[in-house]
């Protein structure tokens, strides 16, 4: 149990889903491997984050499918069985997950705090990481860290990228000319702006500042429908390239633009992966918990506002974890709001300022 009496030769991370979130352990893997460079590293992860994430060098990686449901389950412990690890890190508040984290025989299984263990996480662990209150979630995965003795942390989100990914970013950006990448979606279609809005901003970007303008997302419905109405609403020519890549594809492309504009999704997170600034667009939640970590100066933060509007009360009396995912509680991010940000990100970035911060 804690503390370890050695370091562990076997760690399994628990995170499934989603994209956004995965980005987030990057560090953490990476602080792991040079704490214990000997330990063998298993990452139990979903099926489409593991698109992307298995380009981490040096972790052995495990996918689940989540629409296989407890078929899914059982052909996971079938997997494990057998095998044991010194370390669990159940690193995912969800029951679905811990149904998956039972299927690995640790000594240690450690998982957050009691306060934080919703869906009855804690009942899956038998450590906990230390309280903490009001965390960005990176924050709150290095809590793990932390609880087996790791000082420091290592801030490297870098992946190896596959050539084809590097050459599908260089076909659309061949230049040095500047780019603005706008993602419009999240999952969540209450966290979107409107279509008219992203082509108020795209032709802004386009005419003010002489800017590449590229559409990127994912291939489903609501992503296509929402890439045709902004071509189908802004004046400026845009290149729409929603469904049309890989997720290391879009990758490379977010790291060969200049900025991103995006809503609180995974691909906020990727940017920050390539240090690629963003202009996150934040209403529905909230930016100092789960905003691109190193762009915050950039967001566009409505999440106060949501809360005066839609429950009456400001922010800090809110949950840290409250989403008010209201119709209309997007509108509150205004585009004259996100055009003072792309003049000063541009501005930031023309006289030689860093555009990203230092990790808090």
């Amino acid at each position: 149990m804690l503390p370890l009496a050695a370091p562990p030769r076997s760690i399994c991370l628990v995170r499934l889903s989603a994209i956004g979130d995965t980005c987030h352990v990057v560090p953490v893997v990476r602080t792991l491997q040079r704490a214990y460079p000997d330990a063998r590293l298993t990452w139990i992860i979903g099926r489409l984050e593991a698109k992307l994430m298995s380009l981490l060098p040096g972790v052995e990686f495990i996918t689940v499918d989540k629409r296989t449901g407890l078929a899914g389950v059982r052909a996971l412990r079938a997997q494990l069985e057998g095998r044991r690890f010194d370390v669990l890190l159940h690193m995912q508040l969800a029951l679905r997950a811990s149904l998956v984290a039972a299927c690995v025989h640790a000594h240690v299984r450690l998982g957050f705090d009691r306060a934080r263990a919703r869906e009855l996480q804690w009942l899956f662990t038998n450590e906990r990481i230390a309280p903490r209150v009001r965390e960005h979630v990176l924050d709150s995965f290095f809590g793990f860290t932390a609880a087996l003795g790791i000082e420091g942390r290592v801030l490297d989100w870098s992946l190896a990228l596959p050539d084809d990914a590097r050459a599908y970013a260089t076909r659309l950006i061949p230049d040095t000319a500047p780019t603005l990448l706008v993602s419009p979606c999240s999952s969540h279609a209450l966290r979107n702006w409107s279509a008219e809005r992203y082509a108020a901003i795209a032709d802004y970007a386009a005419t003010r500042h002489h800017m590449r303008v590229i559409l990127c997302g994912g291939p489903s419905p609501l992503e296509r429908e929402m890439g045709a109405a902004i071509v189908a609403r802004a004046r400026a020519p845009l290149v729409n390239q929603i469904g049309g890549d890989t997720l290391p594809q879009m990758l490379a492309l977010i790291g060969a633009a200049t900025a991103l504009v995006s809503p609180d999704s995974g691909p906020a997170h990727m940017a920050t992966m390539v240090h690629t600034p963003v202009i996150g667009l934040y209403a529905a939640t909230n930016p100092e918990r789960s905003g691109p970590y190193l762009s915050r100066e950039w967001c566009i933060d409505a999440y106060d506002a949501a809360a005066r509007r839609f429950r009456g009360k400001p922010s800090e009396a809110l949950p840290w974890t409250e989403k008010i995912e209201s119709p209309g509680v997007m509108d509150l991010v205004t585009v004259e709001a996100v055009r003072e940000k792309l003049d000063a990100l541009l501005a930031a970035r023309n006289t030689g300022r860093g555009l990203l911060a230092s990790a808090p």
